[in-house]
């Protein structure tokens, strides 16, 4: 039988930066907003960076046996009660480096009932809508809790200062709600989880 963790402990929430792409506004972006899940009262968050994956992850061998320093990309994820992905936008959907770490994550484990939002940046007038619905259909396959309040960022490039901050009042208050609104669906949602 699974414990009950306590409503009031802690929870950890690992952000995304779903493109590999060096010097991206996406891990900008990304490391803000842990930085607003850090500034949260019982919320612990880190950056998963994809830029840091092993080589080899494109090997056929692949899926039956990950690369070396795979499996720390893998445990982070597990030990989160929560995904918050920020995705950009290429070609008209998701990065295909975001779409392989995916696939090579423990099913059904990495994502089954477990809570994920979602930010989509993008330097076009939509704001990365299609990737994220297409994430949508992606961990909505794989069970996971879907949190609705998604945001979208249209026009990064002049949208961030140097430090990855929204410069738009309206941007930096949609993230401010998202983020303390995802914090509280994870610690709801962590009870109902396998092996919570």
């Amino acid at each position: 039988m699974n414990d009950i963790v306590a409503p009031d402990s802690a929870v950890h929430i690992s952000v995304i930066s779903g493109t590999n792409r060096a010097g991206s506004q996406t891990l900008r972006l990304s490391q803000h907003i842990a930085g607003l899940l850090r500034g949260l009262p019982g919320v612990q968050a880190s950056v998963i960076d994809l830029q840091d994956l092993p080589e080899g992850l494109l090997a056929p061998t692949a899926y039956a046996t990950k690369p070396p320093g795979f499996a720390a990309f893998s445990d982070a994820v597990l030990r989160s009660d929560g995904l918050l992905v920020v995705t950009p936008e290429y070609n008209g959907g998701m990065p295909g480096v975001l779409k392989v770490f995916i696939d090579l994550l423990p099913f059904p484990v990495a994502f089954e009932r477990r809570p994920v939002a979602f930010v989509g940046v993008s330097s076009g007038r939509w704001g990365a809508l299609r990737p994220v619905e297409q994430l949508q259909g992606v961990f909505g396959y794989r069970n996971a809790f879907m949190f609705p309040d998604r945001v979208f960022i249209p026009g990064v490039g002049g949208e961030l200062d140097a430090q990855g901050a929204p410069t738009s009042p309206l941007i930096a208050g949609l993230l401010n709600k998202q983020a303390a609104d995802f914090s509280s669906f994870c610690r709801l949602i962590r009870p109902l989880r396998p092996g919570a």
